[in-house]
């Protein structure tokens, strides 16, 4: 480990910092920041469950890669779309007709630069779920509940809603999510489902999310997620080709220009992927820091519970990024 003329005075600042941002947005916020380098480490709640959205797609990746690097795949091998496998969400894989042929490549840079979920589940299936969360539970053991695809986190969430749940696939989901309106969603799902009206539960669908959320799939502390981030970023999980491209791919990511990167010094370099579901908006990654003595490398992770907003809870995520770089984190 290099050494360091003076102790570094941003922890301090950047923990009463966090505590007071906390405090202040109408989200739960958890934050973990570790600087590889120094090993100097801060943490806001990270050490409690955090539900991760669309950040179990890194470790997806990470299986993918693994199959590549043992020969088993390559990025050019292909998967043929069915109808079967869309899923809504954001990405163009659902724009295109059952029976396209795409590359894994393809699917990788869709699921991790637009989050595109029909291209995430392809991939788990191309693995297997088994590896995604025997990845997990060897690079970082007991860090994180297990990891589910995401036709079934809508099948969990629709199941507390309706009998038979566990049976829509493909355009089913699209149809649902397209939907005006909460209550449009629910009257959708029952039709798709057959369920009568007078079968209906009172629940609503904030009350599907809720008991979905308390399950804990897909879910973990920050630290542990920021642990797996590490592994990946100090070249422990792939071979060195492998984690350049997958690097490279977090680089591009396009959905979180308004979170963590927002309030960080311009043109950072910042490796990282977003999440984003009902109430619950994560952002994490790897930031390098240049520096004309030591440059630096880092583990940022960061997640807000409890606000719908959109717009609020991303910019209590750049707020998070701000205060980072207000507090000498990228200067010291």
């Amino acid at each position: 480990m290099p050494s360091f003329a003076a102790t570094p005075t941003w922890p301090t600042r950047l923990q009463a910092s966090l505590e007071m941002l906390d405090e202040r947005v109408h989200a739960d916020v958890g934050v973990y920041v570790h600087d590889l380098t120094t090993g100097i480490a801060v943490a806001h709640r990270a050490h409690e469950s955090w539900y991760l959205a669309s950040m179990v797609k890194v470790p997806v990746a990470l299986a993918v890669m693994q199959a590549v690097d043992r020969g088993e795949i390559s990025l050019d091998t292909r998967m043929t779309l069915r109808a079967a496998d869309y899923v809504d969400g954001a990405g163009n894989t659902n724009s295109m007709a059952p029976g396209t042929a795409l590359s894994v490549r393809h699917l990788i840079e869709q699921m991790i630069i637009y989050s595109d979920n029909t291209a995430s589940d392809m991939l788990i299936e191309l693995v297997g779920l088994d590896a995604v969360n025997a990845l997990v539970q060897t690079v970082i053991p007991g860090g994180m509940r297990p990891i589910t695809t995401l036709a079934d986190v809508r099948r969990e969430i629709y199941s507390h809603l309706v009998p038979g749940a566990n049976r829509l696939a493909g355009m089913d989901f699209v149809k649902i999510r397209r939907q005006p309106s909460d209550a449009d969603r629910v009257r959708a799902l029952q039709g798709i489902v057959g369920t009568p009206t007078a079968n209906m539960p009172e629940a609503t669908l904030e009350d599907a999310y809720a008991a979905y959320y308390a399950t804990r799939v897909n879910s973990g502390p920050l630290d542990a997620y920021g642990a797996l981030l590490a592994q990946l970023a100090q070249g422990r999980v792939l071979t060195p080709a492998s984690t350049d491209y997958l690097l490279k791919t977090m680089r591009r990511v396009k959905t979180g220009d308004r979170r963590l990167k927002a309030g960080f010094p311009p043109a950072t370099l910042f490796a990282h992927k977003t999440g984003t579901q009902r109430a619950r908006f994560c952002d994490a990654g790897i930031v390098d820091i240049p520096s004309a003595t030591v440059p630096r490398q880092a583990v940022i992770v960061a997640c807000v519970s409890g606000d719908a907003s959109l717009t609020r809870s991303e910019q209590a995520l750049k707020e998070v990024g701000t205060v980072i770089r207000q507090s000498g984190f990228f200067s010291e």
